[in-house]
């Protein structure tokens, strides 16, 4: 965590001098297109037309905002780096832009921009999109992150959104606090590798026995942490007691899935202990007697990773019965898009013209970008 301010969320380990180094389109290879105004709303450009042709010296300021409070800024590096790579003579905008990582509140401007509309104002609606995006995702793996207190939460939105969007989603993630990732694309903008167990179909390859796929897995992949998943036979507590007596200290963790319309065997076994509450899926009942079991064994050391419809509501209701789970797994409600972003021009040659119920909002918290920028991908 930053000790910059209390705003400040999550950043980088890239300040030099007190300097927070910011990424460049090294980082993010944006498609050359964008240049030609392939991804820009056709109104922009042909307002960027007009400019050109009426209004050629006139100066506006933009500035882009966002309606609710407790949100975890993230897109920002990106927005600029949009902004250097494809404005027409970048070093003649004066920027001014909160960081990525910081805690914003509705209505405060994160990004403002002064300069000639002709030469950046068609790319309005691509900023607007990007910081929806990145700072929904960060927002929301930060509510999971403080649902979950002290346990480590895994991004695992591989499957849930268009595989082109991996890299800037997992960037986002770790902005809002996830420290893994499930591919290596999530980890490409801040320089890690992917972390994963075994998926259902490594088990359906060996015939549904769970404990030979777990033998050829340690055997290809030695290095790795052994994480099993053990929910493929629907009988985690036993399937996860007959891999840890074969591995014994060598199994790191278990992972259970359990869908939401299965009953796990446990309860099937042990009738007696249905009562009001819901024992489909992965629930607290079911990670409680699967704790014990491998604690009454000796296997203390094994952790307890869950996955299967994680949310902040469910994570604390998890954390509200103290389930001894040691890392969640979440994906599809980390890429909800809750989270819109406005841009608005506010000023005309220095002076208030905007629509109807849009004012000028300086942000004393703005830091000034400075063309070209000290850039963290030189490090």
């Amino acid at each position: 965590m930053s000790q910059k301010n209390n705003h400040t969320v999550k950043e980088f380990d890239l300040k030099e001098q007190g300097k927070i180094k910011r990424l460049t389109n090294k980082t993010f290879k944006f498609d050359e297109r964008i240049g030609e105004g392939w991804f820009s709303a056709v109104y922009f450009l042909k307002t960027a037309e007009i400019a050109r042709r009426y209004r050629e010296d006139k100066k506006v300021t933009m500035q882009f905002f966002q309606r609710h409070d407790d949100v975890v800024l993230c897109g920002i590096d990106e927005a600029i780096a949009l902004l250097h790579t494809f404005a027409d003579s970048p070093e003649t905008l004066e920027i001014k832009a909160l960081n990525d990582g910081d805690k914003i509140g509705a209505y405060e401007t994160v990004l403002s921009i002064t300069g000639n509309y002709q030469k950046f104002g068609f790319l309005e609606g691509l900023i607007d999109g990007l910081l929806a995006r990145r700072t929904s995702i960060a927002t929301n793996v930060h509510d999971v992150v403080q649902a979950a207190g002290d346990k480590e939460v895994i991004f695992m939105g591989d499957r849930d959104d268009h595989f082109g969007q991996q890299a800037g989603d997992g960037y986002s993630a770790y902005i809002g606090g996830s420290s893994a990732q499930a591919t290596h694309a999530m980890n490409e903008w801040w320089g890690k590798e992917g972390l994963g167990t075994m998926p259902h179909a490594l088990i359906q390859l060996f015939n549904g026995d769970l404990l030979e796929a777990a033998k050829a897995y340690y055997e290809t992949f030695p290095e790795d942490k052994l994480m099993v998943l053990v929910d493929y036979n629907n009988n985690v507590i036993e399937d996860s007691l007959r891999v840890a007596r074969h591995f014994g200290e060598k199994l790191v963790a278990v992972r259970v899935d359990t869908s939401g319309n299965m009953v796990d065997q446990y309860f099937m076994r042990n009738p007696h202990l249905l009562g009001p509450f819901d024992p489909r899926g992965t629930n607290p009942t079911l990670i409680r007697a699967l704790r014990d079991a491998l604690d009454a064994e000796g296997y203390t050391n094994v952790k307890i990773v869950v996955s299967g419809g994680f949310n902040p509501k469910k994570i604390e209701e998890f954390e509200a019965q103290n389930t001894p789970v040691d890392v969640y797994g979440v994906g599809s409600s980390l890429l909800k898009v809750n989270v819109s972003f406005t841009g608005d021009n506010v000023l005309l040659d220095g002076e208030p013209q905007a629509k109807a119920g849009r004012i000028f909002r300086p942000n004393p918290r703005l830091e000034v970008v400075e063309y070209p920028i000290d850039s963290a991908d030189a490090e």
